[in-house]
């Protein structure tokens, strides 16, 4: 990914989506030329000149300082998602040969481990790091999605499974929702990680396979998707509703636990009961899976 050419695309997707009257900007109605703001209401409403904001959205403004990028995140009426995208973005990265090469896997510690086998009858549970590689998983999160540890190792990813798996469709009621979601965090994913090879290539391979993949993609939403709520239909147990949250680990840093849970006394929690009966093993209640290799 051209990272000057993100931050322009990221930049006039903004502006594109504001209308003159959300952003207080005076105008006499008629026909406009092009959706949303023009680059010089932005300018004004930044407090930059026009050109200075051309160059900008052009890539051609590599040591932008941070006050101008806040003001620009004003203008655009950035969330703090959006105004983190556009602070990576918009910070020279020098890629080297180190960092061209996919690092490995980092190891799951022991601890997460038992966190896992502690949730395995109550609440499905992942790890995963930014790309959705799926790096741990309990038997319930197993019953619930799919059996990741049954997959080859390129497979185990939670976005190539909602994207790219029919039984994702079936799977998800509103999959079109949940599928963009995935892609909005992996635009984000990608603006922080610009050198990811693995990640670059897993979205051009989503580019090809996924008819909607493109204009989810050239939307420029970016969503860190940290909860929500997910409409499913089990092929064994039925529908269920279940919240979702990431939760970070502040000792892992490229790592996260995606958690599942049900209201309590729900028709969705008796439903999760169920299937966290039917899914566990007897000689492996209270396991989770094992750890992901380290390369």
């Amino acid at each position: 990914m051209d990272q000057s050419d993100e931050l322009g695309d990221f930049l006039r997707s903004r502006r594109a989506r504001l209308r003159p009257e959300d952003a207080g900007v005076a105008f006499s109605g008629g026909a406009r030329r092009v959706p949303g703001l023009r680059r010089e209401e932005v300018a004004h409403l930044a407090g930059v000149s026009t050109d200075y904001y051309a160059r900008l959205e052009q890539g051609r403004h590599p040591h932008v300082s941070e006050t101008v990028l806040e003001a620009v995140a004003r203008a655009l009426r950035l969330d703090d998602t959006e105004r983190g995208y556009l602070f990576e973005l918009a910070r020279p990265k020098s890629p080297s040969p180190e960092r061209r090469r996919p690092a490995p896997l980092p190891r799951v510690r022991p601890a997460i481990h038992q966190m896992l086998d502690v949730l395995n009858d109550v609440s499905p549970a992942l790890v995963l790091n930014h790309r959705s590689d799926v790096l741990a998983v309990n038997h319930l999160a197993k019953a619930l999605i799919t059996d990741f540890d049954a997959l080859p190792h390129r497979d185990r990813n939670f976005a190539r499974f909602v994207l790219l798996q029919p039984a994702a469709r079936d799977l998800y009621q509103d999959w079109d929702r949940v599928a963009e979601a995935f892609v909005a965090s992996l635009r984000l994913a990608a603006g922080r990680h610009p050198d990811d090879r693995l990640l670059n290539e897993f979205v051009d391979e989503l580019s090809i396979k996924v008819p909607e993949f493109s204009t989810w993609w050239a939307g420029h939403r970016v969503d860190q998707c940290a909860h929500g709520t997910r409409r499913l239909v089990h092929p064994v147990v039925g529908e269920l509703t279940l919240s979702y949250e990431i939760l970070a680990l502040p000792a892992d840093p490229d790592l996260s636990i995606c958690l599942y849970t049900a209201e309590p006394g729900s028709t969705s929690a008796e439903t999760l009961s169920m299937l966290a009966s039917w899914s566990v093993p007897t000689g492996l209640r209270g396991r989770s899976s094992s750890e992901a290799p380290s390369s």
